[in-house]
Parts: C-alpha cells; structure tokens; sequence
C-alpha cells in the first residue's frame, strides 16, 4: 500500500501528536469513509463539512484528539451519544481496533448511514442504535456498562453530563468537545454533583499542538465517581423545563 497523500498525509502527521501512529490501513480507510461521507451526504444531510481537507482535519483529527486526554488501555467500550454521521465513534474505533463502540443516534436516516459506513469499512466492533439516548439507557444491557461516553455536537454541558453519565461504569470517562465552554462550568458543576460526577479536565487543542488545526477546540473530560441515580435521565421535556 502507497504511503497516504491528500488531506490524511497531514492526519497522520499531527495524531502522532497525539501518540496515535496510524497504518497506512487505517488511513486509507478514514479516506473511503471520508468519500461515502461526501456521497452520502448528497442525499442526506450527514455534515456541513464537505471539503476533504476539512472533513480530515474537522472529523477525523477532531475525533482523534480523544486519544491524548486519558489513558486509553485499547480495550474500552465506548458510547457516543448523538454520532450523527458516526464522529467520534467510528473514527476512534479505526484508529483503535480493539475497542467496541457503540453509535447511538436518533434520526433512522443518519443511523442508516452511519451502518452503511460501518459495513464499507468492516468495522466488526461497531454496533449502531437508532434510538433515543434517554430510552436506550435505561435499559439494563446500555446503563452504567460504558467506559468512555463522548458527545461533540449535543447542545450545552450539562445537557450533555445527564446523557452520557447513566452510560458510564463508576470510574469511566465522558469526553465532550467544546469551543468556548467557561459560560456553561457553572450549570454543568450542578448536573454532575447530581449525576456522580467527580474531576473534570478542560483541554484546549492548543495543548496538544493543534492550535493552527483545531483553532478554539476544547476537549472537557468528566470522570464518573458514584453511580448514578436512577431519576436521570429525565425526559426531554423535563429537561426543557427545568434546566440545569
């Protein structure tokens, strides 16, 4: 196999950053993934991100940068809550095989893609959920089983605490990325003293060398102390009306 050019030349350069040291395999896999996202996206709306240098650096780089924040064993099982067009989670189940990952995604039209991508890519650890964050965990195979959960496009920080920590075992992780996040430190301190929520660490892209990059990115890492009240996650509509 040729060595990567294009737009994952770069990738490949700035996730060894990250101490990720992808194979020309891997990279030639987020490339076909990168194409039927393109595809894709022609008939259903997956991403406003369309230029191929974008879409490397933007959804591939993005995802990877979940690498450099914890301590990875290559064994954990991942949630990502509202995958849309499957980033993190199916970037991060390339870059880390030994992972199994769950997508969980509401719309069936963007589920159905991110299933057509995992099947392109023979991503055998990657199971897709067509359904409501809320509904699927409270189920017992999905509640507190997760050792990572992660959200980048799932409205504010504390919306994003009550949906990701009934996922997660007491000990795991949720990795939500950011741009400018101090506004939202206050609410989200409220849901996680609720939810079991212990240390939390912000971490800008600049701190991984990526400020030309990833410009304004921050990754917010949220570790999970005591199991989480059975109450969360409200419904939706108790969510909108009494706010964190």
């Amino acid at each position: 196999m040729t060595a990567p050019a294009g737009p994952f030349a770069a990738v490949e350069r700035a996730a060894a950053t990250l101490g990720l040291h992808l194979t020309d395999a891997q990279l030639d896999a987020c490339a076909r993934y990168g194409a039927a996202l393109v595809e894709a996206n022609a008939s259903v709306n997956l991403t406003a991100i369309t230029d191929p240098d974008d879409i490397a650096l933007k959804h591939f780089l993005d995802s990877f940068t979940a690498h450099a924040v914890r301590a990875w064993s290559g064994r954990e099982k991942l949630v990502d809550v509202g995958s849309g067009a499957g980033f993190p989670g199916l970037a991060l189940q390339i870059a880390l095989p030994g992972i199994a990952v769950t997508c969980v995604e509401a719309t069936g039209k963007k589920a159905r893609a991110i299933e057509r991508f995992r099947d392109l890519l023979h991503l055998q650890r990657a199971e897709v959920e067509n359904a409501r964050a809320e509904d699927l965990v409270r189920t017992s195979a999905h509640r507190e089983r997760y050792d990572v959960a992660t959200a980048r496009a799932l409205g504010s920080l504390a919306h994003c605490v009550e949906l990701l920590f009934p996922f997660l075992r007491v000990g795991g992780d949720a990795i939500v990325w950011k741009g400018r996040v101090d506004a939202e430190l206050h609410s989200a301190e409220r849901a996680l003293a609720a939810l079991g929520g212990g240390s939390v660490t912000i971490v800008p892209t600049a701190s991984l060398g990526l400020a030309e990059e990833l410009p304004g990115r921050s990754l917010v890492v949220m570790r999970k102390d005591r199991s989480t009240p059975d109450v969360y996650p409200r419904t939706p509509a108790e969510m909108k009306r009494r706010p964190w």
